[in-house]
């Protein structure tokens, strides 16, 4: 019997910071699912921002298929998934995201309050413990599974997609701001694929944006996601006075960084309020430093936090924005062998919105 095949894309440069990222389409052996995991046949991914962090070597070491943007259904069932849990059925349709499993029992994965499982210090990631969803199958372990409720049947699969990381990142990282509807909210490179989802989401929750990104060019994007205003970091000789010009001199109430540049986050305090948050999401190089000082948040009642992705609730939440047609990913269509293309633009920040590709 012939070794069943499925198409990949392959990571085929040293993941080194100063790589240009390289990739190859390959065929590989179908993977085959574990007693309890489950194979997933996905119809199309989508390209994250932390797919070019990892391929640069930024989060570590990773295997060569990346990739936690994906929407399938499940194809085959490990011999112990129907004991374990038999409403999992072959057919059904689940996304693939950046937590493929968790432990359940470290100090993150108990601490319910905080939500601590993105967080789980021996979490197994796409692309690193389980090959990623550049790739037409992959595999997921049971007790992690994305389930997509029926609720959701009439949203289609290349809404969903990046919903499943960039989007829960950017609405996540916006709920735990713990805002008041009204309030100005700075989303730092705004035009990126999380930024832009950062701005919708905002806007969707009732609050008022400040689309801050490099580039006149991208004011008009920014501004069509919700953003009320958009400053251009390029033009302007002070971001932070601008924004502060635009609230009326108060500032605003939290900044999200979602730009990959050490300069925003050392902008962002100049653009906080009172009481202000800035929401650190984006990550940079290990050799970044941003420069801080004590009685900034001693004086001016600052907080500094941190948000990574979100649970498999906040993704059910998220969802419920892109059904009500309240927030709309702005897709386009890729091809895999555009991969490399997309990668070499990311890194120059010239992508808007999310592209998808079909597998």
């Amino acid at each position: 019997m012939s070794e069943l095949t499925h198409q990949v894309v392959v990571l085929t440069s040293e993941q080194e910071p100063n790589a240009k990222p390289s990739f190859a389409i390959q065929n590989l052996p179908r993977p085959v699912p574990g007693p309890n995991e489950v194979l997933v046949r996905l119809s199309l991914t989508s390209i994250c921002g932390s797919d070019l962090g990892m391929a640069l070597g930024h989060m570590g070491p990773v295997g060569n298929i990346l990739g936690h943007e994906g929407v399938g259904k499940i194809a085959a069932l490990g011999s112990s998934v129907a004991e374990l849990d038999p409403t999992v059925q072959i057919g059904q349709r689940v996304g693939v995201a950046w937590l493929r499993d968790i432990c359940g029992v470290c100090d993150f994965c108990v601490d319910l309050v905080n939500e601590g499982e993105t967080r789980c210090s021996a979490a197994m990631h796409s692309g690193k413990a389980y090959d990623g969803t550049w790739a037409e199958y992959t595999i997921v372990p049971l007790r992690y599974l994305t389930r997509i409720p029926a609720k959701f049947d009439d949203v289609p699969d290349e809404l969903i997609a990046p919903t499943l990381c960039g989007g829960v990142t950017a609405y996540k990282a916006i709920k735990g701001c713990h805002l008041t509807p009204g309030q100005w909210v700075v989303v730092s490179g705004a035009a990126g694929g999380v930024g832009a989802l950062a701005v919708a989401f905002a806007h969707a929750m009732g609050y008022r944006v400040i689309a801050v990104d490099a580039g006149a060019s991208k004011a008009s994007y920014c501004k069509a996601q919700g953003a009320e205003h958009y400053v251009d970091v390029l033009s302007e000789a002070d971001p932070g006075a601008k924004v502060k010009q635009l609230t009326d001199g108060k500032g605003a109430k939290a900044v999200i960084v979602t730009a990959t540049r050490a300069a925003a986050y050392q902008q962002a305090f100049g653009m906080l309020g009172a009481f202000g948050t800035l929401m650190c999401v984006s990550i940079l190089p290990e050799d970044a430093n941003v420069s801080i000082h004590p009685l900034w948040m001693i004086d001016n009642g600052w907080s500094i936090k941190g948000s990574s992705v979100g649970t498999r609730a906040d993704i059910l939440e998220a969802l419920e924005f892109v059904k009500r047609h309240a927030v709309k990913p702005q897709v386009k269509w890729a091809k895999l062998e555009d991969i490399e293309g997309l990668m070499e633009k990311m890194s120059l920040g010239q992508l808007e919105g999310k592209y998808v590709i079909k597998l």
